[in-house]
């Protein structure tokens, strides 16, 4: 305990300021992951490829994302924050540059893996802001650099579609490479150092991930929750551009991206999910923020042949899929002071595993079922997560003993 006290008395102040520059910053890095979505029909029509042969690369985005969360993420609790931080930045943008120019679908599926398993960089500012937030004030600060990565997933489909129309799909990632060069320096310049929380090796680090998981039912219980959440939310954005194109609307990718801008509203609520979680526990608001995600696939269901119908589903979805995510990183990252990126890492692996194994299922079922199976499947998989602490969990909402203790 006395490095951590010695970390926790060291820390530097959380300014206003610096909580913007990470909102910002997370939500400038996280887009990386998203620009594609909506240019996937434009990819379609460059490599002659069918539906399902341009979606692997959007599986393989999440699947590169959730090594390098495994990999990389819990580096943050060994390591000095800022330089990591840095590091990854730079080796996102030449990712970029490499998906940029890809010639043939081998090219781009080697690419878009790269791009995943290098834009960590949100997912080591998130716990990095929680770790300098003081206690009472760590769900708001949670929720409001939350809101910027949420935003940032969103308007990435907003800016990509109109790139990616105005300009092809292959400018969008150019520019994609170049904010992250600017992004570098800027966080080089305003992030604080700070000391490593900890000097555990890198393999004790990776194995003690597995004690966490074995350890802390609360965090099984989120984990899950999170990964069906974000599973049905990319079921529904992996094949969105593909459906707007079909014979129902023939839109192109920059209609497709503005249904990201009109779901960026949900992401005001990130702060506000924040707030509600210091009064009601986390596992309660995420599960009912859940069931709001499921009620929106009802309304895309119902009104699937109207575009007015859709936008407002997407903004029920997103309003249930950002509480969900601040909910569910309130309450883990309450479990432990010292291990919060470790703690992050499960959670964020588990969460975009969720999110590839839905852009696979988005896919398959958008080519044999149509939209009616895109919101099946997306609502089979919420409600395996509602139900999900039944298998991987059964305390996990009861009262528990205090989980720190079990964590070195």
């Amino acid at each position: 305990m006395q490095p951590e006290q010695a970390v926790e008395q060291s820390k530097p102040v959380l300014s206003k300021r610096l909580i913007l520059v990470m909102a910002i910053a997370a939500g400038l890095a996280v887009a990386n992951l998203y620009y594609g979505q909506p240019l996937l029909n434009d990819m379609r029509v460059s490599f002659h490829a069918t539906s399902w042969q341009v979606g692997i690369s959007a599986t393989l985005t999440q699947v590169g994302y959730a090594c390098g969360l495994f990999f990389f993420v819990p580096l943050g609790d060994s390591h000095e924050r800022r330089r990591l931080i840095v590091r990854m930045s730079i080796s996102a943008a030449i990712a970029l540059v490499f998906l940029a120019v890809a010639q043939d679908l081998w090219w781009l599926y080697a690419a878009s893996l790269a791009v995943g398993i290098t834009t960590v960089v949100p997912q080591m500012i998130v716990p990095f802001a929680a770790h300098l937030a003081a206690p009472a004030e760590r769900g708001k600060v949670v929720g409001t650099v939350m809101s910027g990565l949420l935003i940032g997933i969103l308007l990435a489909r907003t800016l990509s579609g109109f790139i990616g129309s105005e300009f092809g799909w292959r400018a969008m990632y150019l520019i994609a490479a170049v904010i992250m060069v600017l992004l570098t320096v800027t966080l080089r310049w305003l992030l604080p150092g700070l000391p490593a929380a900890t000097q555990t090796p890198y393999g004790t680090l990776l194995k003690s991930l597995f004690t966490l998981i074995r350890e802390l039912p609360d965090l099984r219980d989120a984990s899950l929750l999170g990964a069906m959440s974000f599973g049905g939310f990319s079921v529904f954005w992996t094949v969105l551009s593909l459906y707007l194109a079909g014979p129902q609307f023939h839109l192109g990718a920059d209609v497709a991206g503005l249904f990201g801008l009109a779901g960026a509203a949900g992401a005001f609520i990130a702060p506000a999910a924040g707030s509600i979680t210091a009064r009601i526990p986390a596992k309660y608001t995420a599960r009912l923020a859940t069931c709001v995600t499921l009620l929106s696939f009802l309304i895309l269901w119902l009104f699937r042949q109207h575009l007015i119908g859709l936008m407002i589903g997407v903004i029920i979805m997103d309003l249930g899929v950002q509480a969900t995510q601040v909910s569910n990183q309130a309450r883990i990252y309450s479990l432990s002071d010292a291990a919060r990126n470790r703690l992050n890492t499960v959670y964020m692996v588990t969460y975009f595993l969720g999110g590839a194994l839905g852009s696979f299922i988005g896919s398959f079922v958008f080519d044999n079922w149509h939209w009616g199976g895109v919101c099946a499947a997306s609502s089979i998989l919420l409600i395996l997560g509602i139900l999900g602490f039944l298998a991987v969990a059964p305390k996990a909402l009861m009262p528990s003993h205090d989980p720190r203790d079990l964590i070195n």
